[in-house]
């Protein structure tokens, strides 16, 4: 439901915003490393570290208001 929002995210931001996505089935590992409870999480890292977190599905709009001022 989110990944072609973000594929769009990820097309017009390209010059700002490295979007990559993973499986948490396929990786519990990462899921368990950053503590994810529940699916879609999206978290923004700048040097290594999450500056930010949202949890669940949002509108393109709303998505990129969150977003705003941290890329």
């Amino acid at each position: 439901m989110i990944a072609p929002i973000l594929e769009e995210i990820a097309a017009e931001y390209a010059d700002r915003l490295t979007v990559a996505k993973i499986n948490g089935d396929d990786h519990t590992e990462i899921v368990t490393r950053y503590g994810i409870m529940g699916f879609p999480t999206m978290q923004l890292f700048r040097d290594g570290e999450v500056v930010h977190r949202i949890v669940g599905a949002r509108s393109k709009r709303r998505l990129l208001a969150e977003l705003d001022g941290h890329f």
